[in-house]
């Protein structure tokens, strides 16, 4: 990858999307499971109505993330990691409970 094909992954062509980094990814990751969640839009605007199976997928990826990733991201990386998974556990729950 030459220094221009790095620059624009990180921040897209014309320079609108987001600095690619690991809370960028782990909000990405949260942001999906609250779409399966039926709590935000999907790209298209339309809200879905909840899917636990892929919520829970998603959670669970974060999950497996958390592992493999332990004792290597610096303090703020782990604090926005485990509060979304947090977050989004607590949230799966109130919404396969019916709440």
């Amino acid at each position: 990858m030459t220094d221009r094909e790095g620059e624009n992954g990180a921040h897209g062509q014309n320079g609108d999307l987001p600095r690619l980094d690991f809370a960028t990814f782990v909000l990405s990751l949260s942001h999906s499971a609250l779409v399966h969640l039926g709590d935000a839009p999907d790209p298209g605007g339309h809200v879905s109505p909840p899917n636990l199976e892929l919520a829970r997928q998603t959670v669970d990826l974060l999950a497996l993330l958390e592992e493999k990733t332990r004792g290597n991201l610096t303090g703020q990386e782990e604090h926005v990691l485990s509060q979304a998974l947090y977050d989004l556990r607590l949230r799966y729950v109130e919404v396969s409970k019916g709440k």
